[in-house]
């Protein structure tokens, strides 16, 4: 079935998911934790927190650590460093580090190490029903780094984070796999290093993947970026690289295990395509039966064409070589690069507003974007 060039609507069920409500900030108390604390452990902390609470944790090592989150509104921050949470043989239902069933949680500052539970699933967060906003954590050696349940009313928010190291001896593991969730967004995130499995993959019925990086920096992963049920999903101002020891050719996938929801729309834009595969790979792999799909504005670093699908609206997308960067790996088009300036203006919602910072940040421009690609910063001096 061929793709429809119709025009990129937001249908009203989907406005309806980003009007999702949101919780007004009430005065509640604040715990803390850490070893010179009253309260010694963040478990201990999940038992007594009720609702509106913000818990702020110490600076350290948490060793088999492990908790249950249930109660709204609730805050964690670490406080005077990082806290890292090492999982050490312990897991939270037999499931991960955290596991999360809260209306609205928000953790910042946490660093989720080393989760194995028998299932092999063993997430730093397993994610199973609310909304959870995870800010500047990183997810390392673990089987699963965030793993979300299939609740399709649930919402992640991901941002400034890192994901690496996650695997398991099986392989088929992925830094970050979100289930068949209302939304998913990640931004200034940098995802790498995986193994077998993939850098990221969502099966929501939104995703935004913002001014990330996602590269296989000696990894070994499956498809970079996967979105294997569709939905709708904009892709926007990332670095996404593909290594030479990749599992899969392709970079990015849409739909390759069948199309779940009532609308699937695919929209590239901006993006920094690197294929390092000595044999050549593909960027795109888009299974028939997408409403649409758009690909504008995107820089390619490799030789194959981007149109690996029969029909879509693709433009101004230029394909080049890595003799065209700057060197210091940023991913910058060099001074005096012929396809400075060559990017062509888009509907708002496509824009670049923002550029990936390395590391694990991004930072909003000051400028008009120009560029294809990621990059629209000129050089430093």
């Amino acid at each position: 079935m061929p793709i429809s060039r119709r025009p990129l609507l937001a249908l009203p069920w989907l406005l309806g998911l980003w009007c999702l409500p949101t919780h007004a900030a009430v005065a509640g108390n604040t715990l803390q934790v850490g070893p010179t604390r009253t309260i010694k452990t963040i478990a201990a902390a999940a038992r007594l927190a009720g609702a509106d609470t913000t818990i702020e944790v110490d600076a350290g090592d948490y060793v088999g650590d492990v908790a249950v989150w249930t109660q709204p509104n609730l805050n964690l921050r670490a406080v005077g460093g990082r806290v890292r949470l090492r999982a050490n043989g312990m897991a939270a239902e037999d499931k991960g580090i955290w596991v999360v069933r809260s209306p609205k949680l928000t953790v910042e500052g946490f660093d989720f190490e080393g989760a194995q539970v028998p299932g092999r699933n063993g997430a730093g967060i397993r994610f199973e029903s609310g909304w959870l906003v995870v800010r500047n954590c990183s997810f390392t050696h673990n089987e699963m780094g965030l793993l979300t349940s299939n609740d399709n009313t649930a919402v992640l928010e991901v941002e400034n984070s890192e994901f690496a190291y996650n695997m398991r001896p099986d392989g088929h593991n992925h830094n970050l796999y979100i289930g068949q969730i209302a939304r998913a967004t990640v931004t200034g995130s940098y995802l790498h290093h995986a193994r077998t499995g993939h850098l990221l993959k969502s099966r929501a019925a939104i995703s935004h993947i913002l001014y990330n990086r996602l590269t296989d920096d000696g990894g070994s992963a499956s498809y970079e970026l996967e979105f294997p049920n569709g939905g709708v999903a904009v892709v926007v101002g990332n670095i996404i690289q593909q290594g030479p020891l990749t599992e899969n050719p392709v970079l990015i996938a849409f739909g390759a295990e069948g199309y779940t929801w009532p609308f699937n729309q695919l929209s590239l834009a901006y993006n920094t395509l690197v294929d390092d595969l000595p044999s050549g790979g593909s960027w795109l792999k888009v299974k028939p039966g997408a409403d649409a799909v758009l690909a504008v504005n995107n820089l390619l670093v490799g030789t194959a064409p981007l149109q690996a699908i029969p029909s879509g609206d693709f433009r101004n997308n230029f394909n080049t070589d890595r003799s065209s960067l700057a060197p210091g790996g940023s991913y910058r088009l060099r001074a005096g690069s012929p396809l400075l300036g060559k990017a062509i203006a888009l509907d708002p919602n496509l824009q670049a507003q923002r550029e990936y910072s390395h590391t694990a940040k991004s930072i909003a421009l000051n400028i008009a974007p120009h560029n294809p690609g990621a990059m629209q910063r000129p050089l430093a001096r």
